[in-house]
């Protein structure tokens, strides 16, 4: 999702609805004192790391795509950086050194938000993570028994080099069998359609997963049918799994036993920290960011109503206001207008 694009078409929606009060309404949220994220963070900086453990742990294996761009369209179909930066620096504050694969190996197509916070900027500020970008390992070349988890980062490409792909799913297979963990973000459980245990059988029979729901793919993309092989959520209710859906573009995270699976972006802390507690280990502290803050406001509105979220608000006071305009403007586009009105109050 391109958030400053979507962003600015919130503004315009919700400026319209203001009647003539536009100006009165923007002095009165007052972005130009938001907090940003500082482009030249570095890892040593994030509180994450300076609570990191200094046990070894062992590896975890970071899987991307090697799709550039989805055939016969302009789409970009890289993977996400926000799904790779946060999740990397849990892992390695918890102990973990993580590796970075690919399908093809070598440097992976990128698709790097417009709004970053502070861990996105860390990673690309980080020579070792830069280094392990410019040559991830080829999948095929990747020994699964160095590993004690695997986590597959979303990215509209993994629709198309994760599924039904022989050495992903033996990967999947090798170390989950071998009692490892396995997790996936947004479009990355992509990755668990078709694996097959040792014996043949479905690897994931019965088990509950989320991924990135068909109500979300077609709400950014209205052709998504015709872009993708198929939709994800919709491919994993025909399986053998369980599927579970969140509100759209909230944090939505499932945990069965070793298999962690989250539903979108905003899923990467919570699915990479519920990897470290599968792997027996009780994440190291750290600050929630002001857009976790503001998806927590959010999911209180969804859940109990304006009064709970006017309360999460109140307890959280530096939440990131931009995410809450953003998702105003999602309900104004799908047409619920009192909806958008309703959570555009929470940034007053």
């Amino acid at each position: 999702m391109r958030k400053r694009t979507l962003f600015l078409s919130a503004l315009a929606v919700l400026g319209l609805a203001t009647m003539g009060g536009g100006a009165l309404w923007w002095n009165s949220i007052d972005l130009a004192g938001q907090p940003v994220a500082d482009p030249a963070t570095r890892s040593a900086q994030l509180d994450v790391m300076q609570n990191a453990v200094r046990e070894k742990r062992g590896r975890i294996l970071a899987v991307v795509t090697s799709t550039g761009r989805a055939p016969n369209t302009d789409i970009n179909a890289g993977f996400e950086l926000t799904e790779l930066a946060r999740a990397y620096y849990v892992f390695k504050a918890n102990g973990f050194d993580v590796d970075v694969a690919s399908p093809q190996g070598g440097r992976p197509p990128v698709n790097i938000d417009e709004e970053l916070f502070e861990a996105d900027y860390a990673f690309l500020n980080d020579a070792v993570a830069q280094a392990q970008i410019a040559s991830t390992l080829k999948i095929t070349d990747v020994d699964p028994t160095a590993y004690e988890a695997v986590y597959f980062v979303g990215g509209k490409g993994a629709m198309f080099d994760f599924p039904d792909n022989a050495p992903v799913q033996a990967l999947v297979s090798e170390i989950y069998e071998r009692g490892g963990v396995v997790g996936a973000v947004c479009h990355g459980p992509a990755a668990l359609v078709g694996a097959k245990s040792g014996s043949g059988e479905s690897l994931f029979r019965g088990k509950r997963v989320t991924a990135f729901t068909d109500e979300e793919e077609l709400f950014i993309i209205g052709n998504a049918r015709e872009v993708f092989p198929f939709l994800l959520e919709e491919k994993l209710r025909a399986g053998d799994v369980t599927y579970l859906e969140g509100p759209m573009y909230l944090d939505h995270t499932v945990v069965d036993g070793r298999l962690v699976t989250g539903q979108n972006p905003w899923s990467t802390w919570s699915v990479a920290e519920a990897m470290v507690r599968a792997l027996g280990h009780t994440p190291v502290p750290r600050q929630r960011t002001r857009e976790e803050k503001a998806i927590q406001i959010l999911s209180a509105y969804r859940a109990q109503g304006m009064d709970a979220a006017r309360s999460a608000a109140k307890r959280m006071p530096d939440f990131d206001k931009r995410t809450i305009l953003l998702h105003s403007m999602l309900g104004a586009m799908a047409g619920n207008f009192v909806d958008a009105f309703r959570i555009q109050q929470l940034v007053h």
